[in-house]
């Protein structure tokens, strides 16, 4: 599929957007072959201490304290049991609110912060508000923009107001890192979130994202899988790697191994760092750490011993 888009920037110039179809037969059948894939031993803990180093540890709710952020940076610094010795995860994500705490909370950890922007989690907000909220959350020290789409406007076949959102928030992202959020529980077809990866990436996002973690279904392996190939084909014709991040619904140490699979058999060891893939999947944290425990102590702890992520 080729597309022609029209945004506004770009010198006024129209835009080609290549988007392949996507085999939906095969893509699901590749997935599920993924699915199967089984590490054990050696490999399984060293795969598992590299998923914690690519967790982005989040907060979203009405309810965030400023108790709640440093238990939450607490659980980034240290994620597992010190037996274990696991690195720090990769980031924080929380709202612009606690951008500049969570900051002083990780200062030379390591760790990045991220925050959601325009209007998290429906994007249905003005673009000038959703570009002033980018603005305070990188002035208070962001690292790193989790912007949402208006999946409204893309459903809409409005291509070149969603690419221009995105090219706007990158702008104002500044030295920030954006990560681009498809929300691909609402785009209902693979051709969609092809066509979504493939418009946000030239668009400028460092990363595409598969989900807010407020629909469902969020993250699944055939979704992930037609972003990763997207992201190869972006890579093939441009040169400009661009991350991936699949968020919402992976919960066990088994489906983020299957993951970290299908990455490298995909897009190659080169993408096997917090740089370039990240998984948005706190809840993840707590059967790593049983998994780890089986491999280091062969059993797995009683619920009561275990801190939970």
């Amino acid at each position: 599929m080729e597309l022609l888009i029209h945004p506004s920037g770009k010198n006024g110039q129209a835009l080609w957007l290549s988007a392949p179809a996507v085999d939906k037969v095969m893509v699901e059948q590749r997935a599920a072959g993924f699915a199967k894939r089984s590490i054990k031993g050696e490999s399984k803990r060293l795969g598992l201490h590299l998923a914690v180093s690519m967790m982005d540890l989040t907060t979203l709710e009405g309810m965030d304290t400023p108790g709640k952020i440093r238990q939450l940076c607490g659980k980034a610094l240290a994620p597992m049991d010190a037996v274990h010795g696991c690195p720090a995860v990769a980031a924080v994500c929380v709202y612009p609110t606690f951008v500049k705490l969570a900051k002083a909370l990780t200062a030379g950890s390591g760790v990045r912060v991220a925050s959601v922007a325009t209007a998290f989690p429906s994007g249905q907000s003005p673009l000038k508000i959703k570009l002033g909220e980018v603005a305070e959350a990188v002035g208070e020290g962001a690292d790193e923009i989790d912007m949402v789409i208006d999946r409204g406007a893309f459903l809409a076949g409005e291509y070149g107001r969603v690419f221009d959102e995105i090219a706007a928030v990158r702008q104002a992202c500044g030295a920030a890192h954006l990560k681009v959020i498809l929300e691909t529980g609402e785009l209902q077809t693979y051709d969609n979130v092809r066509l979504a990866s493939a418009l946000a990436m030239r668009a400028g996002g460092h990363f595409i994202k598969t989900s807010t973690g407020k629909v469902s279904p969020a993250a699944t392996l055939p979704v992930s899988l037609v972003m990763l190939e997207a992201i190869r084909d972006h890579y093939y014709a441009t040169g400009e790697k661009v991350g991936m991040k699949p968020a919402g619904g992976i919960r066990s140490a088994k489906e983020a191994l299957q993951y970290l699979v299908m990455v490298k058999e995909t897009l190659g060891a080169g993408w096997l760092s917090a740089e370039w893939f990240r998984f948005g999947a706190s809840g993840l944290l707590t059967d790593v750490n049983r998994q780890l425990g089986k491999i280091s102590e062969g059993h797995y702890q009683r619920a009561e011993e275990m801190s939970l992520a």
